[in-house]
């Protein structure tokens, strides 16, 4: 394509320096430099950004270069939170880097040359210039936008020089059966391409709008201040013309040939990415990974196209590059491995495959029937037939396959499936809400969806990626509106000869499961097939799970354990997306349906069971009494409610394993044990009990701004971090390469220690309680609180329900609020009667600056018991500021 610029735009001008007064620019680190041609009228300047000089005046020598490229229509402004931050590194003592911005010909405040430079002319450039600057020792590329494809190029060209690559939201390859995106589509339109790109700076300010929060005006002024008339944006055009829509352009064969050297790169790779972006969406994140399986990943949630803008990309592009540094000095420690031989999860699939003994049992069935019983026999022949028909479809080893199944056999029979393959399931609770969902699944970015019908509307609708496939036979014209291409029926019939491809490897990928989101985004925990070996066995020897226990799952993830423990399970008639929603009376059917001896239920699920005994028939309550052990956990659950529970089921032992989904059985109390702990006076918190088998607890105390230190301690009565250690410990958060490496900070070398978020303490018999998240601990003048003593303190009043404490205020000087619901509850929000409020004041040992009611605290969606504490602390500020009084 080629593009008719405004003739001013066509008239070389020299290289010039920026203003001085740019926000955020230090005049000091820009620079003018001549790179020679073939002739000296071939010669050409660039404007670029340096700390060189400045390294020199510190006396410090670089440890290597970090060579920034932008993208369009931005220039070495984008970069410039890196300088600094690198520059004031080195002087206050850290590691050295140099770091080159440039500014691309015909862009920013370089030459403009007047000539056209496609894709494979501007790698070129940039090799001339890097070879005027005489680079040598280890150079990180790092490119942005069509920077990120230009600083990829230099690297397959100079793999001499190259240490390592380093990207922002870019792209190196256009899918030939995806449209490329809108935005640009829009641009690329002869009618519209000069005038939107040069003539008017309309595609510069629609690129500044992408930033999330929207970028102050002097921030926007830094980036306007290039290209201020027509006569300086030829390049922002001739960018979006060079832009490779098909195999007929020009720059097609150049962007081809980098994407394939880009895939046999082996050097250290970073990708930090910001999926709310309109231009490069996650499938080209996605793109990227499988042509760099080996890099290190951050999406940040929330964050889009001007992810430089958006978060602290230079804090994390020099903390991944410190890590690299140490990385050869740990790498013989590393992250350990669990050497336990274990059966593989589909164990007893093989081993019972003859059996005609229950393995599942479905409560709900589409057409409303009486509960189908599933054999031994029938689930391992349907797993093996979906598992070679699944393998003919083209789903492999590494796919990712996310299942939008509701509980039943079959979707047992299709995670055992794509287990068996060596796929990764992606499993992502129905309790997030749509929302949270497809956040989730576009994150994890699958390369299959297996559904139900909702679950493929919803994928339709809302764009999920990756091939769709239904669990029930559709008409055709229906097939079509969900983009389906195969029903589980012929996905069964094409895995007639149960043809097994080879077996998945224990250190291989087995699953992403999704935490609740009640602390924020849902975050992707990925666990190995040993690591979930772990978990079943961890759980089998803690309750005695085994072959011919009958369990019954309230919380449906526990319930797809059922067939690798060799139990025969089931999840009862309910709301998945609402454990609330679970009565008495299912319970009471769901254990008669596979005689169960063990029952696990969500705290929210507790509540309402026992809010509804009163519905229990003689036979209900006779099957109760058969169960042997109860569980709950995701959230702390009060004696009151267990010993409620407990008295429907009077044979059982209860337990509250506490856990989460990086970890899913840390330790365990019984009902016995929490009534031992509360008659401890003053202990403060949830005592949650013992640690399990092999777990490991330590805590990382906290200093005295709230915030956990790195040491970790065993020592009775030290309020900190909870960390713990297990080999059924998670692997590694999905694409949140900072989030796990905060995770594992600290730690004890040799062990793979997790970070658990959580706040709690170890007392003198080894017993572990929990006193709240970090996020919620209260920095006040007077010292640090944690929530969860003062909530327990407040609800013993009979006055109240339920209790949140939470702080207002700056950090260091907070003042603690106390939100309630109330016995009756409450119809609007106020401001606690003098009464409450002194009775409430009465029971704590701090200061309390306000106590307000609400009809209902705000929970978590999965457990509808977790207090959203940091969402309380926003809501009771804007009250007490003088807010309207509105419902949290």
């Amino acid at each position: 394509m080629s593009l008719r610029l405004p003739r001013a735009a066509e008239l070389r001008s020299p290289a010039i320096l920026p203003p001085h007064d740019l926000d955020g620019l230090d005049p000091v680190f820009s620079r003018i430099v001549s790179v020679p041609g073939e002739s000296a009228a071939d010669a050409v300047e660039w404007h670029l950004l340096d700390n060189a000089g400045r390294l020199a005046d510190l006396g410090v020598t670089p440890v290597g270069t970090i060579l920034c490229v932008h993208g369009n229509p931005t220039w070495s402004y984008l970069w410039r939170k890196l300088v600094s931050q690198a520059t004031d590194a080195a002087a206050n003592g850290g590691e050295a880097w140099r770091v080159i911005a440039v500014d691309q010909l015909e862009m920013g405040f370089s030459e403009r040359t007047g000539v056209r430079r496609p894709l494979e002319q501007r790698v070129r450039d940039l090799g001339a210039l890097t070879d005027t600057l005489e680079l040598d020792g280890q150079v990180f590329t790092l490119g942005h936008d069509w920077g990120g494809v230009v600083s990829l190029g230099w690297a397959v060209d100079h793999p001499e020089l190259l240490a390592g690559v380093m990207l922002l939201n870019t792209a190196v390859h256009q899918p030939e059966s995806d449209r490329i995106p809108a935005p640009l589509r829009l641009a690329l339109k002869p009618a519209l391409l000069g005038n939107a790109t040069v003539a008017t700076p309309a595609f510069l300010e629609t690129t500044l709008a992408l930033a999330h929060p929207p970028l102050p005006k002097a921030i926007k002024a830094g980036y306007r201040a290039p290209y201020l008339d027509a006569a300086r944006r030829g390049g922002i055009g001739g960018f979006v013309a060079d832009i490779p829509v098909d195999e007929r352009h020009e720059s097609f064969a150049e962007l081809t040939r980098i994407s394939t050297g880009v895939a046999n790169l082996t050097v250290p790779a970073l990708m930090l990415w910001g999926p709310r972006d309109p231009i490069f969406s996650d499938r080209y994140l996605d793109d990227l990974i499988d042509r760099l399986p080996h890099a290190d990943v951050h999406r940040f949630e929330g964050a889009g196209h001007l992810v430089a803008e958006d978060v602290d990309y230079a804090g994390a592009v020099l903390t991944w590059l410190a890590d690299g540094i140490r990385s050869s000095e740990e790498s013989v420690s590393g992250t350990p491995t669990d050497e336990t031989e274990r059966a593989p999860l589909w164990h007893y699939l093989d081993e019972m495959r003859d059996s005609d003994e229950t393995v599942a049992v479905d409560m709900v069935t589409p057409n409303g029937t009486a509960p189908r019983v599933v054999s031994w026999k029938l689930m391992s022949r349907r797993v093996r037939q979906i598992t070679a028909g699944l393998a003919a479809v083209g789903v492999k080893k590494g796919d990712r396959v996310s299942l939008l199944v509701p509980p039943s056999a079959d979707l047992i029979a299709v995670l055992y499936a794509c287990i068996r393959i060596g796929a990764i399931v992606v499993v992502v609770d129905a309790g997030l809400g749509l929302k949270g969902m497809t956040r989730a699944v576009r994150g994890a970015c699958p390369d299959h969806v297996i559904g139900a019908a909702p679950g493929l509307s919803a994928a339709r609708a809302l764009g999920w990626p990756g091939q769709k496939i239904s669990t029930a036979g559709y008409p055709a014209a229906v097939r079509r509106a969900l983009g389906v291409s195969h029903s589980l029926a012929e996905i069964i019939a094409l895995g007639s000869d149960e043809r097994m491809p080879a077996a998945p490897s224990a250190s291989d990928t087995a699953a992403i499961l999704f935490t609740s989101g009640s602390t924020g985004p849902a975050k992707g925990v990925v666990y190995t097939h040993a690591q979930l070996c772990a978990v079943r066995d961890a759980l089998a020897a803690q309750y005695g799970v085994g072959v011919g226990t009958g369990l019954v799952a309230g919380f449906a993830p526990f319930a797809l354990l059922g067939p690798a423990l060799g139990a025969r399970s089931v999840t009862p008639d309910m709301d998945v997306t609402s454990p609330k929603t679970l009565t008495a009376t299912a319970v009471a059917a769901a254990v008669a349906a596979v005689d169960a001896t063990v029952v696990f239920l969500s705290p929210a699920a507790v509540a309402n069971v026992v809010a509804t005994a009163g519905e229990l028939t003689d036979d209900d309550r006779l099957a109760l009494a058969g169960v042997e052990r109860f569980l709950s956990a995701g959230a702390p659950v009060s004696e009151r409610l267990l010993s409620a529970i407990s008295a429907l089921m009077p044979n059982a032992t209860a337990h509250t394993p506490y856990g989460m989904t990086e970890g899913l059985l840390m330790t365990d109390i019984t009902l016995d044990g929490i009534r031992e702990a509360a008659s401890e006076a003053g202990a403060g918190g949830v005592c949650v009990g013992s640690p399990t088998g092999t777990t490991r607890v330590r805590i990382a105390p906290l200093d005295d701004t709230g915030r956990a230190t790195e040491d970790l301690t065993e020592a009775p009565d030290v309020t900190g971090e909870i960390v713990v250690s297990a080999p059924h410990v998670e692997d590694h958060y999905d694409r949140l390469w900072l989030t796990h490496r905060a995770s594992r900070r600290g730690g004890v070398p040799g062990e793979r220690w997790h970070r658990t978020g959580d706040v709690g303490h170890l007392d003198a018999a080894g017993r572990l309680w929990v006193e709240g998240r970090m996020p919620h601990v209260i920095a006040t003048a007077t010292g640090v609180l944690t929530p969860v003593g003062p909530e327990q303190a407040i609800e013993q009043l009979h006055e109240v329900a339920r209790a949140g404490v939470v702080g207002v205020g700056p950090d260091g000087t907070r003042q603690v609020v106390a939100v309630v619901e109330t016995v009756p509850p409450a119809r609007r929000v106020s401001l606690a009667t003098p009464g409450l409020a002194d009775a409430i004041r009465g029971v704590v040992t701090v200061p309390i600056a306000a106590v307000l009611v609400v009809p209902k605290l705000p929970t978590d969606i999965r457990h509808n018991s977790k207090i959203n504490r940091s969402m309380l602390s926003d809501w009771a500020s804007d009250i007490l500021s003088g807010g309207r009084m509105r419902t949290p």
